[in-house]
């Protein structure tokens, strides 16, 4: 079997540079570009490892795919460039996988067309570790117990979107398991605006942005005379890298847009 031909978007970015580096070590895989418009006409090796690698930054998606003939782009960009990237790719019918979050709801009914229409999967994960589906899969089995429940995450200052997408996806599952809203009672007195954060069907989710920070959240269910609380923190980037393999590896395998790890576990 011929190795699976890869694209990655990002790649100047901290996610971007090491999803690169991880694919190029992986004898079942072969990396054919990579794009950014930041290091558009760089040595792509001397970016993401300090090493000549002998292949050329592309600073635009078109012209990349259609000289490399890619089978998957592994898409770790922003949310202002994601939808971009994906109209281009699966127009092209290459199957994509993505890490990229804050994409807005309209967003995924694009996506999904686009996959119907050009017959090429996309899988979209919020998060690639296996510890966060995990997370997201204890809130769910939990919520159907508790009448009232918080999502508290904090990331890295230099995050875009807030809440996450690990975040907003917990919130969600934690709805549709729960099946009603949840208890969520307004505050007396407010002394800031916006103290107490978002809500989703009755659910608090609140964000952080500090640094020393990669990736942590903190499920909190409330009831009679206890609380349970369900979290997950991340000490380094390398803990997305097998997940993000395994989608790569499945995403062609896959029919329409898939959102979620755990749909491909």
């Amino acid at each position: 079997m011929s190795n699976i031909r890869v694209l990655v978007t990002g790649v100047c970015g901290r996610m971007g540079r090491l999803v690169t580096e991880t694919i190029r070590g992986e004898s079942d895989m072969l990396l054919v570009a990579g794009v950014d418009p930041t290091g558009a006409g760089s040595d792509l090796g001397e970016i993401t490892s300090g090493r000549t690698s002998g292949m050329t930054v592309h600073g635009e998606l078109a012209p990349a795919i259609a000289g490399s003939n890619p089978q998957v782009m592994v898409d770790f960009t922003t949310p202002a460039a994601v939808l971009a990237n994906l109209r281009e790719a699966l127009s092209r019918k290459v199957a994509c996988v993505v890490g990229t979050t804050g994409i807005p709801e309209a967003g995924f009914d694009e996506i999904t067309r686009l996959c119907d229409e050009n017959d090429t999967p996309a899988v979209i994960a919020p998060n690639f570790s296996l510890g966060a589906v995990l997370m997201m899969r204890f809130a769910a089995e939990a919520a159907s117990r508790y009448d009232y429940a918080q999502v508290m995450e904090m990331h890295h200052p230099d995050k875009k979107d807030a809440p996450s997408g690990t975040a907003m996806r917990t919130a969600k599952l934690i709805a549709e398991a729960k099946g009603k809203r949840m208890e969520s009672p307004p505050p007396t007195h407010v002394e800031l605006p916006g103290v107490m954060g978002g809500e989703l069907g009755g659910i608090g989710v609140h964000a952080a942005r500090i640094e020393g920070v990669v990736a942590d959240q903190k499920v909190l269910f409330g009831g009679v005379g206890e609380t349970l609380s369900i979290e997950h923190r991340t000490t380094g980037r390398e803990c997305f890298m097998p997940g993000m393999l395994l989608a790569v590896r499945q995403v062609m395998d896959q029919k329409g847009l898939v959102v979620g790890l755990e749909n491909i576990l």
